[in-house]
This record gives C-alpha cells, structure tokens and sequence, in this order.
C-alpha cells in the first residue's frame, strides 16, 4: 500500500536531551568550553560518512551531506547552504537555529564564533574534524577578540553518543584489477615520488579515503556509497606505509600490494608522525600534507615540519586514462539502459493506473541496474521526488513519509550507480501528463543553460565559476534561479563527488 505522506510530514528529532548532556561536559575541568564546533566530516575529510562519523546529523537531527553545527552554553545553530534550507527545517527542533549560508548578513560559522560569542570564549573542537589550513585561520580570527580554539583530545559528541553510536566499518579491502585501472600502483606511486622530489619533501600523507584507494588500486565499502576504507597512507622516498586494520587486508591484497608496502595499524600514523618530526628537523626537509589534512595530523608532525598544498594525488586521480575514459564510456551506456528501462516501466504502471511511491521507484530503478555488467552498488541514495519534493535538494524519500508518485505532478529523478569500470550520476524531470505553462517555460530554461554549457568555448585555464554563469542566465532571465552546483568531477569506480573542479558559483 502506497504512503501518500510527503516531505513536509518529516518530523524533527527532540534533541534537548543531547545537548543537555554536551553542555554538562562542557563544565568538566579538563573542557572549560563556552562552546562547541561539530563539523559533518570525519577524520578523513570525507563528504560522505560512515554512520559512527555522522556526529553533526547525532546531535542536531539535520541529515543532509552538508553543514556545521555549533553548540555553545546558551545557543545552538546550524549553518548549512541552500541546498539543504527547506530539508533543515523540517528537520531541526525547537532548540536550533538555522543559519542559511549565503543569505545577507548571515555570518559563517567562524564568524558566527567571533561576533556572537562572548569575548575570551573557549571554543572546543576535535582536531581530526578540522583541516590544518581552516584552524590556522581560525585561530588568528579567535585571538583577535581573546577567544581560543582549543583541541579536545576526545570527541565530546561521542561521549554523549555512548554506547549507542555505531561501530567503525571493517570491511575488507579488495583489489581492483589494471584492466579497470589502466595502472598499476607500483607507476602511481613512483610518480608520486618524483613530485615530492621536485620540491626535497620528505614525504607526503594521504590522508583522503579516495586518494588512497586510487593509489594503491584497491576499493572498499566501509562509507554507505563510496568504494573506499579507513586507512591513512605515507609515502617517502624509502618507505611505502599503509595505516590500516590488519583483519582488512586478504591474502590476495597483500600479494598485490607486494614486499615494499609495510602495514601499521590504522592510528599507529600518529605515533610514527610524532617519532619523525625529529628526522624532518635534523635533514632539514618537510612533510607535504595536502589543504584538506586533518589540523590533528598536522599537530602530531609538529607545524613548523610540514607544508601545505593541494595534493598531488588529487590532479592525477581526477585526469583519467584511456582505459579509465573507455570504462566510463561503457558503464554510462550500461546505466542509461538501466534508468531507461525504469523511465519506460513507471510509465507504463501510472498509466495503467497502477499507485507507486517514491521508494517503490528507486527500489525498480536499482533492480533495473542491479541486472547491468559489472554494478556493484548505487553511488549515493537514489533521489526520487514526486511534486514538491523535487524542490528539496538532496531529499532522500522515506518509508514513513514518502510520497505517491502523481502522474500529473512533476517527478524528479537523479540516481547513480557504481561499477567496477565506472561512476555514474544522472538526473532527469520529467512530467506523465500535462505539465503547467509555467514548468514548460522553466525546463525549457534549463535546457538552454545545457545548450549553452555544451556550446562554450573557452580558453585553456578558464574555471567553472566561470562556465556555471553559462548555465544559469537563461533562468536570470525570468528571474529564477538554483541554490546548488551545475557540475562537478565523478570518480572512476569512486566517491560520485571527485576533486575540486566544480562548475558552481
């Protein structure tokens, strides 16, 4: 039977108790905090998370991919962009305050931190959620009205989690073969060590889960939708270093890996970091990290022996190779088959009269994928939106809630799947009866920013802030617009959000 609740039934989670119990530790003597930041990221920086890291949607009830959440003695505010405006609140309580980013005179969390906060505040944070690069700047902002960030050697949203938090993923790793890879990791590492010789680093820290996967050629499931597993990695000029859970790594992966990969448990890369700040000191070199390491490695190498830049890995992961651009010729043709044979079906059921529901859709749509070559999961949770829940950006249908999809309402679809040669997301809107005038003339604007983006030439080093204007004057026109990115990079066989080349404003 068919639930005909829609999104705006979603109800909020009673997090009062929560913070209680957070505000309680912040009186402890060890703490002292006048507040404390819950970034979404784990300790990877990782947009999506395993389920014991999503520490932010624990405390706040908010479940999107995206946001922050500040908890200080009085207040509570959760800053997210427009993605997730209508989604936040319908999903935050009583106890919250949304801060919409982007919107005039509403302050970033950071600021929100120096202006709302009482001067000389202690601002707790765990140093693992927070990259090197944003502490820093954090830091001087704080001091600057003798406030001061201060580090919390355990997470204290953890503390109030418990017993209840779940258990970290330790899932096996498992290899994935050149013919999907185009190179081995042996070529990926030696030119990894050729850049790092170019500038006399000692080393480099991977500590993204997509870069080291990519670079050791292995995939893993420990984060719902992402091939990847909690490891850290270093490399030098010497040693090769995997920081990961024994009980991961098959025989079959550590013949893969061959004699000159060492392995040491997955927190072990703080202790080592800590024992080779010495060296880097006595040969005079640094260790490169990359902008989005984690303030707490950082702190572990000491500040002074490591520099910061964007990683090298990220430019060689996000250039595919022929075998890589091939794979992915292959499983988006696989996939278009799939949501085609989805479109064709849900058209034939609501003609016939037939009542389905949001998840009815997705749950067809991953069966029809499910039957094509080489799927091995979906790349995110399949958006199927029926009416105005289309509007919410990243809504996620639930079986409580969810909607019946109207043949006579507008139907958002935007889906993907993983495959051993691929990564793949696709979005389509389409309407099963006679749509209104006014969604005639704004699909037809969407289509001419399409037109647009596929016609642009442009000159070598052009970003895609610039591009994405292309796709949005035509709505400009009519006054309308989108709170989200036009584009971005898609893995191979990876994370369905890649890099840092986004056509978005």
């Amino acid at each position: 039977m068919s639930n005909n609740k829609n999104a705006s039934e979603i109800q909020a989670v009673d997090t009062t108790e929560r913070i209680t119990k957070l505000r309680t530790l912040f009186k402890k003597e060890e703490y002292n905090l006048t507040a404390y930041v819950i970034p979404s990221e784990d300790a990877h920086q990782s947009e999506y998370t395993a389920a014991c890291d999503a520490r932010r949607a624990f405390i706040s009830g908010f479940t999107g991919s995206a946001g922050l959440a500040v908890v200080s003695t009085d207040d509570a505010a959760l800053f997210t962009d427009g993605r997730y405006f209508l989604q936040a609140n319908k999903q935050l309580d009583h106890n919250w305050t949304l801060m919409k980013q982007g919107i005039p005179d509403v302050p970033t969390w950071q600021e929100y931190l120096v202006q709302n906060l009482p001067k000389d505040s202690r601002i707790g944070i765990d140093p693992t959620l927070i990259t090197a690069c944003d502490a820093k700047t954090l830091k001087e902002s704080l001091g600057k009205v003798g406030s001061s960030l201060v580090s919390t050697e355990e997470n204290l949203v953890d503390l109030v989690w418990g017993n209840a938090r779940p258990p970290r993923p330790c899932n096996p790793a498992n290899v994935l073969p050149s013919k999907y890879t185009g190179r081995s990791h042996d070529d990926k590492i030696a030119n990894l060590r050729e850049e790092l010789s170019k500038e006399n680093y000692y080393g480099f820290v991977v500590s993204a889960l997509d870069e080291i996967a990519w670079l050791f050629n292995l995939r893993g499931s420990d984060v719902k939708y992402n091939p990847v597993f909690f490891a850290y990695a270093l490399i030098t000029k010497d040693d090769i270093i995997l920081y990961i859970d024994e009980k991961k790594l098959s025989n079959e992966v550590k013949a893969h890996l061959g004699s000159s990969v060492k392995f040491r448990s997955y927190n072990a890369v703080f202790e080592d970091l800590r024992h080779l700040s010495v060296k880097f000191k006595s040969d005079n070199q640094k260790l490169l990290i990359s902008t989005r390491t984690s303030y707490a490695l950082t702190l572990a190498a000491g500040e002074d022996n490591t520099e910061s830049a964007r990683s090298p890995i990220l430019d060689a992961k996000a250039i595919k190779n022929e075998v890589e651009l091939e794979g992915m010729r292959q499983c988006h043709l696989r996939d278009a088959a799939a949501v085609i044979n989805y479109f064709a079906w849900l058209e034939q059921q609501l003609s016939a009269g037939n009542v389905l529901n949001e998840i009815d859709g997705a749950n067809r749509l991953e069966k029809f994928r499910g039957e094509q070559e080489d799927f091995v999961g979906l790349s995110f949770d399949t958006i199927s939106a029926s009416g105005p829940n289309g509007a919410i950006i990243h809504y996620s249908p639930e079986p409580k809630t969810c909607a019946a999809i109207d043949p006579n309402l507008l139907y958002l679809c935007d889906s993907g799947g993983q495959y051993k040669n691929g990564t793949t997301d696709v979005t389509r809107t389409i309407h099963f009866g006679k749509p209104t005038e006014q969604e005639k003339r704004a699909f037809t604007r969407v289509l001419q920013g399409h037109i647009a983006i596929d016609r642009a030439i442009f000159p070598k080093g052009t970003t895609g802030y610039l591009l994405d204007v292309l796709a949005r004057t035509s709505l400009w026109k009519d006054g309308l617009d989108f709170r989200h990115g036009t584009g971005h990079g898609v893995g191979c066989y990876l994370n369905v959000h890649e890099g840092k080349d986004f056509l978005s404003i």
